[in-house]
């Protein structure tokens, strides 16, 4: 591998580093915060069948929105941790390549 070439893998090796554990600990506080919405949603659930009103009835769907948005977020973090940790091996190889 010519050194520039080398130079430039490498600078890209540190950016996509430093971007994945970015990912990484956005991804596990939205875990948490996914985890946390869930166990609301579902208390409120319980509490909209237990109490059969019309309000608990409408915190019940609304928790569940605020905890399914989580969810997608949570995903969507997790996807861009699984790309950035397949393009850090891709870098990896063409380093370790020649």
């Amino acid at each position: 591998m010519r050194p520039v070439t080398q130079f430039m893998v490498e600078r890209r090796l540190m950016e996509v580093s430093k971007r994945l554990a970015k990912a990484r600990e956005e991804l596990a506080v939205a875990e948490e915060q996914a985890d946390a919405l869930a166990d609301l949603a579902e208390d409120a659930r319980v509490r909209a069948l237990v109490s059969e009103t019309p309000l608990a009835g409408r915190e019940s769907q609304e928790a569940r929105r605020h905890a399914d948005a989580m969810a997608g977020a949570r995903d969507q973090l997790a996807g861009q941790v699984s790309r950035l940790e397949s393009e850090l091996n891709e870098l990896l190889d063409k380093l370790t390549a020649d």
